[in-house]
C-alpha cells in the first residue's frame, strides 16, 4: 500500500513538472510572441513619428559588443546626419559642422573679427598671409608673404582646412583680445602679438579704368549683406567722376544672400522683372523698382565658368531684359536657393528650398547662361574678357558720339 503511494505521488510529480514545463515554454515562446508584436508596434509608432529607432539600436550594440574605442559623439552624429541627407541625392542640400558654419556666417555677413589677412596655400604647401590694407595685422607688422608657422605657440598643421586656419585668425573683438603668431620671411622669423579688430571684407570693387577714362569698372566678389550698400558707394563714385559705360565683373562670383542679388540687378534695370522664383507651394515674381543708379549706362556683364547662382541671377536678368551683353564663358548652372538654418551646436543646415528662372523663363541648373560673346580663356593669364569689353563700349560710345 505504502509503495502504491509512493509511486502515485511520483507520478503526480512528474505530471506537475511537464505540466509547469509546457507552462512555462508557453509563457516563454508568448513572450517571444508579444516582444515580437510589441516591437513591431513601436517601430512602427516611430516610423510613424519620424524618430530614428535602427540609429539608436546600433548605438546600443556597439556600446555593448564593439571591440575598439568608438569615434567622438559628435563625429559619429554628424556622420549619420550627412548619410541622411545624401539619400535626397540633392548636392545643395547638405551638413556643416560649427567651425565651417562659423565662417559662413561670418563671409555672408561680410565681416568677422580677426586679424585681416588673406590665408594661401603655396605649391609647396606653406601657410601665406596677406594683410588687408590698415587692418591689425598689417598694423602690427605682418608682412604680404609672410608665412606662418605658429598660431600661440602651437605649430601650424598643415593638413587643417581652409575654414579651420580662418577661424586660428578670428576671435571676438574686446580689450585685449588676440593672437600671438610666429612667422617667417626669408631666413628670417619673427613673434608677434596681433589684437582682434571688426574687419569689413569688400564685397564690391571699384575704378575707373586706366585704358578708358569713360568707362567705370565693378567688381562684385560674392554677395553678402553689405554689397547693395556697397555696390551703391561704387556707383556714386563712378558717376562723380562721369564715367559714360559700365563694366560688371562676376566672374568668379558663386553667389550668397539671393535678396542681396535681387537689389544688385535693381541698380541696372528700371524696373519690371527680374526673377521668378518657385518653391513647393508654386511660383511667384521679384519686381524691381524704376530709378537704379546704373539703368541709363551702357553696360557690359563678364561671367566664367565659376559665375554661379545669385551672380547668374543677375546677369540672367540684365541677359533676358536685354539691358546689357554677356562676355566670357558659360556659366555654372546653379538655378536652385537654399535656406541655412543654424542648429543647436552651432552647426548649421543648408536646405533646398526652391528654384528660380530668368526673366524670360530659362531654367538654370545644370544649364547657366550661354553668354552673347563666347571667349576662349588666355593660356597665359591676359584678361582677353575685359579688353573685349573696352573695346565693344567704346564702339558703342563712338556711335552715340559720347
Amino acid at each position: 500500500m505504502v509503495k502504491t503511494q509512493v509511486r502515485m505521488t511520483y507520478r503526480r510529480s512528474i505530471l506537475l513538472g511537464l505540466l509547469l514545463g509546457v507552462v512555462m515554454a508557453a509563457v516563454f515562446a508568448g513572450g517571444f510572441l508579444f516582444r515580437d508584436v510589441l516591437d513591431r508596434r513601436i517601430n512602427a509608432a516611430a516610423v510613424t513619428s519620424g524618430e530614428y529607432v535602427l540609429l539608436s539600436e546600433v548605438q546600443r550594440l556597439l556600446d555593448r559588443h564593439y571591440l575598439r574605442e568608438q569615434p567622438d559623439f559628435s563625429l559619429r552624429q554628424y556622420a549619420a546626419v550627412r548619410g541622411m541627407l545624401g539619400t535626397l541625392g540633392d548636392r545643395f542640400t547638405f551638413f556643416i559642422d560649427p567651425p565651417v558654419a562659423a565662417s559662413e556666417s561670418d563671409a555672408l555677413a561680410g565681416t568677422y573679427g580677426g586679424i585681416g589677412v588673406d590665408i594661401i596655400r603655396s605649391e609647396q604647401g606653406e601657410i601665406v598671409l596677406y594683410p588687408f590694407e590698415n587692418s591689425p595685422a598689417a598694423q602690427a607688422g605682418i608682412a604680404g608673404g609672410d608665412v606662418l608657422l605658429m598660431v600661440n605657440g602651437a605649430p601650424i598643421d598643415l593638413s587643417l582646412s581652409q575654414d579651420a586656419l580662418d577661424q586660428l585668425l578670428r576671435g571676438e573683438v574686446r580689450d585685449g583680445n588676440g593672437v600671438t603668431l610666429t612667422v617667417r620671411q626669408g631666413e628670417s622669423e619673427r613673434t608677434l602679438f596681433v589684437l582682434f579688430a571688426v574687419i569689413n571684407v569688400p564685397s564690391v570693387i571699384w575704378r575707373v579704368l586706366s585704358e578708358d577714362e569713360r568707362i567705370g569698372y565693378v567688381q562684385i566678389k560674392m554677395f553678402t549683406s553689405r554689397t547693395p550698400e556697397e555696390l551703391i558707394t561704387a556707383l556714386n563714385e563712378l558717376r562723380a567722376a562721369q564715367v559714360r559705360a559700365l563694366i560688371v565683373d562676376l566672374r568668379g562670383n558663386t553667389g550668397g544672400l539671393l535678396q542681396e542679388s535681387i537689389r544688385v540687378a535693381d541698380e541696372f534695370i528700371d524696373g519690371g522683372v527680374l526673377v521668378y522664383e518657385r518653391n513647393n507651394v508654386g511660383q511667384r515674381s521679384h519686381n524691381g523698382q524704376a530709378g537704379g543708379l546704373g539703368v541709363d549706362l551702357p553696360l557690359i556683364v563678364l561671367v566664367n565658368s565659376r559665375t554661379a547662382s545669385g551672380a547668374e541671377l543677375v546677369a540672367g536678368a540684365i541677359q533676358d531684359r536685354e539691358r546689357g551683353i554677356l562676355i566670357g564663358q558659360r556659366t555654372f548652372g546653379k538655378g536652385t536657393v537654399q535656406q541655412i538654418f543654424p542648429l543647436s551646436d552651432g552647426s548649421s543646415l543648408h536646405v533646398t528650398s526652391s528654384e528660380w528662372f530668368t526673366p524670360a523663363q530659362q531654367p538654370l541648373e545644370a544649364v547657366g547662361l550661354t553668354p552673347d560673346v563666347e571667349m576662349i580663356p588666355d593660356s597665359s593669364g591676359r584678361d582677353v574678357e575685359l579688353g573685349e569689353a573696352v573695346r565693344r563700349l567704346q564702339a558703342q560710345l563712338a556711335e552715340h558720339g559720347s
